[in-house]
């Protein structure tokens, strides 16, 4: 599918927009358009949907559905605190992880979202568990101390937002202006669609809170400012 966010020609008008001008990655991007799509198993026909506070029975235990935004259109973490386990545990999923961090991006698919704002509001749900909670995470190993997990997260947000309002406040930047901002290590083209994503949505953040404005330039090209007044 040309419709993933990851590839084909609206991903590449979009990431353009946004300060990717090599022509080259561009290129690539508009011909990527099979990209996601060869990874993944295709969306079912049918299916059943599981909603914020249902309930699972698993194995005889009762599972509660938490869900969580930002990351994807939606995401489904599960929590179980039956007594006949050791402590709770938490099936987080990629809203919880030990030690990266969640890609958390803007992409063509919903270009004017603010992603950022509903993940750090969907991982403060998870504040309401039991502190010994064990976590089960998509990537890497299960892990203790969510609460102390859940406030380095917002604690590496924090910082990375106040990069963001750092450069902008010392010139007008776009998204691939912020990518060595972020990012101190050369990315290749799989990291960079990623890397763009992520820039966007913490740009998207300050801008929806009123502390950047965005202008579209002559050539074509959103750049972020420092405001002086929020919106």
């Amino acid at each position: 599918s040309s419709t993933t966010g990851f590839g084909g020609d609206s991903a590449a008008q979009f990431f353009a927009a946004h300060g990717l001008t090599d022509p080259d990655s561009i290129e690539k991007i508009r011909g990527r358009t099979g990209y996601y799509s060869a990874m993944v198993p295709d969306v079912p026909r049918s299916f059943t949907r599981l909603m914020d506070g249902m309930d699972l029975r698993i194995a005889g235990r009762r599972w509660r559905c938490i869900s969580g935004y930002g990351h994807a259109p939606e995401h489904i973490a599960l929590y179980c605190d039956d007594a006949t386990l050791p402590a709770p545990v938490l099936i987080g999923g990629d809203m919880m992880l030990p030690r990266i961090s969640t890609n958390i991006s803007v992409y063509d698919t919903e270009p004017e979202s603010n992603p950022l704002a509903l993940f750090l509001a969907s991982i403060d749900k998870f504040k309401a568990l039991a502190p010994n909670t064990l976590t089960l995470p998509s990537h890497g190993k299960p892990f203790e101390g969510l609460h102390t997990r859940i406030q380095q997260l917002h604690d590496h947000h924090r910082d990375r937002l106040e990069e963001v309002i750092e450069a902008c406040t010392a010139s007008p930047c776009n998204a691939a202006d912020i990518l060595p901002v972020m990012f101190k290590r050369t990315l290749d083209l799989h990291q960079t669609t990623f890397a763009m994503g992520e820039a966007i949505a913490h740009l998207h953040l300050l801008w929806f809170e009123g502390r950047l404005q965005r202008r579209l330039n002559a050539d074509g090209i959103y750049r972020f400012s420092c405001s002086e007044q929020p919106r």
